[in-house]
């Protein structure tokens, strides 16, 4: 397993309108070879910003590196560059390789 992770610090008063360019893009992940999961998760508020983290999960590194590789990624990202204004700096990509995993019967099935 591989996951692949961007943090962005969302500004305060911007997070509908941040959630909404994620609910509203067409992703093209369910299309690509060794694609498994995509999350957009919510966490703390401070004074300045929200944090979020978006994270898909992949069969393998090689997967998630021949996805941006892909004329899907491109396409997938294509007006990323004018959600600027929505950060507080720039969103940070973490890269994981799966160690050990734990799942319910449900999720493993």
């Amino acid at each position: 397993m591989f996951l692949a992770m961007n943090r962005f610090k969302v500004r305060r008063g911007s997070e509908a309108e941040f959630e909404e360019v994620w609910r509203s893009r067409d992703s093209h992940l369910s299309t690509v070879p060794g694609f498994k999961k995509f999350d957009l998760l919510r966490g703390p508020s401070g004074e300045e910003h929200t944090l979020y983290a978006s994270h898909s999960i992949w069969n393998s590194r090689a997967d998630f590196e021949a996805w941006t590789r892909s004329e899907a990624f491109r396409a997938a990202h294509r007006t990323a560059g004018g959600n600027k204004p929505l950060y507080v700096g720039h969103p940070e990509v973490e890269l994981f390789e799966g160690v050990e995993g734990i799942s319910t019967q449900a999720d493993a099935a």
